[in-house]
């Protein structure tokens, strides 16, 4: 049972951003910091990668735990509206699968990282943005 009333649920729900989240702008202040230049949410690729790199065909997803369905301690199924938050999360992560492999077909080389690694091991995930971006 949900201890919000709908209209507070809703309310909160409507505030969730989609884009410039706490992890989006920890990881870009910190490429930025180290010489990087990107940009945010670019309209020429699918899906709007939050972070691309166009002169080296590379495309850093921020993912949430919660809305893109990664199986971690962290996620749980809501035990309310049960049905819809499966199909709307599984919907978003038949779209996610999609956006990869386009931008895959394309040449690009896509990375994603997870806000429970970026809370949990924020300098692994950094090495690992470095290796990806710096390697072949």
């Amino acid at each position: 049972m949900d201890v919000h009333t709908p209209e507070k649920r809703s309310f909160n729900m409507s505030r969730i951003k989609g884009r410039d989240t706490k992890p989006e702008i920890l990881i870009r202040k910190w490429l930025w910091a180290q010489g990087y230049r990107y940009r945010l949410h670019w309209k020429k690729l699918p899906g709007k990668p939050d972070i691309a790199f166009p002169g080296k065909k590379k495309a850093i997803f921020i993912h949430g735990c919660f809305w893109h369905g990664h199986m971690c301690k962290t996620f749980r199924w809501p035990k309310t509206n049960e049905e819809f938050w499966k199909k709307k999360i599984q919907k978003n992560m038949r779209r996610d699968r999609e956006i990869q492999e386009k931008l895959q077909t394309d040449s690009w080389k896509c990375l994603i990282i997870w806000e429970c690694r970026l809370k949990t091991t924020p300098d692994n995930e950094k090495h690992k943005i470095l290796l990806f971006l710096n390697g072949t």
